[in-house]
């Protein structure tokens, strides 16, 4: 896979400012800002436990979400800051309304609806468009990237492999246009070789234009693919930087990016 020497980006697709995310009294994520540009590849890395999940949540829409569903129920969630996207606010929107904007979620540990089939379950990732020809040409698209779901589009996903699962995670999440894929976790219980098969699927889906925002926790991966990095500790925002620079700085490596 290329390694990318710097940012081709344009004016920002994604502003996050201030962000904050507390559950009752636990502060979650506190005065975390970050961007993504128009063409760009970003990651977040960072230790298990960081807030990285959370902030991929908040910009999808799912805290606000949450906050509705639990109010005075299962305790207080707090959501603080400012997300843009498109020059657009919209940390105020439901999910689907960011979704229709153009902002692709592809959450960790998500799994595909086990009992359905491979196709039915990206039909399903498809279900706001109005749209079926366009439709045709996104499954189409989905096949293209992910040849192992064409030939197993009518098998039941429940029977696929873990690797499988993931693919079709990932091609359900791109049913409806993308202006920004953002995917949680991608390698997240893969073997090594199929987590360079998915990086690679996620780099030829940013070659296509889209703008993409991973979080992981395979550092070398995500470094070897990505503009910039944000890395991401107890909630905040402690480095930001090509793989190289942060790298190059002792105190991140030694404390946040592991034995690298």
């Amino acid at each position: 896979m290329p390694l990318h020497s710097g940012s081709t980006a344009g004016e920002p697709l994604l502003e996050v400012k201030d962000l904050g995310v507390r559950y009752d009294k636990a502060v979650i994520l506190s005065g975390v800002s970050l961007s993504v540009g128009e063409g760009e590849f970003v990651g977040i890395v960072g230790p298990n436990g960081a807030g990285k999940s959370t902030v991929m949540r908040a910009i999808s829409g799912l805290i606000r979400f949450q906050e509705r569903m639990q109010r005075g129920v299962h305790g207080e969630v707090v959501l603080e800051g400012e997300i843009r996207f498109a020059g657009e606010r919209i940390d105020a929107l439901p999910p689907h309304e960011i979704r229709l904007r153009g902002l692709a979620l592809c959450p960790g540990r998500q799994r595909p609806f086990r009992e359905l089939s491979v196709l039915d379950n990206l039909m399903a990732g498809a279900h706001l468009s109005r749209d079926a020809a366009q439709t045709r040409r996104r499954l189409e698209r989905c096949f293209a990237l992910f040849p192992r779901l064409s030939e197993r589009k009518e098998q039941i996903a429940g029977t696929l492999s873990g690797g499988e699962q993931q693919m079709l995670a990932t091609a359900r999440a791109l049913m409806y246009d993308a202006k920004l894929f953002a995917i949680d976790e991608p390698s997240l219980g893969l073997a090594p070789k199929l987590r360079e098969e998915v990086f690679a699927t996620i780099s030829r889906i940013h070659a296509e234009g889209i703008s993409v925002l991973v979080v992981e926790q395979e550092v070398g991966q995500v470094f070897r693919l990505a503009h910039r990095n944000y890395v991401l500790s107890q909630g905040r925002v402690w480095g930001e930087g090509t793989g190289a620079k942060l790298l190059a700085d002792e105190s991140l490596r030694a404390c946040y990016l592991g034995m690298l």
